[in-house]
């Protein structure tokens, strides 16, 4: 492949890849929104969180910034927190004994 061609075919796969990310985040806000379970909620927020981690590391590879990387990782630790917390809430109806 030529530099030319090898370039327009990572822009399109990365510029593809965006599109269908943040068509993922409107479907798990819409879960988020519409339930109808708390626990519907607590799933959809989790892929949420792990699609916004994805899609910043794809802002990342082509911006080439590492500043979208480090978004991510802390992204990524904030929200298993706040899942595992979320999840513990849901079964015993407290976080911290």
């Amino acid at each position: 492949m030529t530099g030319g061609l090898a370039a327009s075919v990572l822009f399109w796969s990365l510029f593809a890849a965006q599109v269908m990310l943040g068509l993922a985040l409107a479907c798990c806000a819409w879960r988020l929104l519409r339930g109808p379970r708390a626990q519907d909620r607590v799933l959809a927020l989790d892929t949420m969180y792990v699609t916004a981690a994805i899609l910043l590391l794809v802002f990342g590879i082509r911006t080439g910034s590492d500043l979208y990387f480090e978004a991510a990782l802390a992204i990524a630790l904030f929200g298993f927190v706040a899942t595992a917390a979320l999840s513990k809430f849901l079964m015993r109806g407290e976080v911290i004994e």
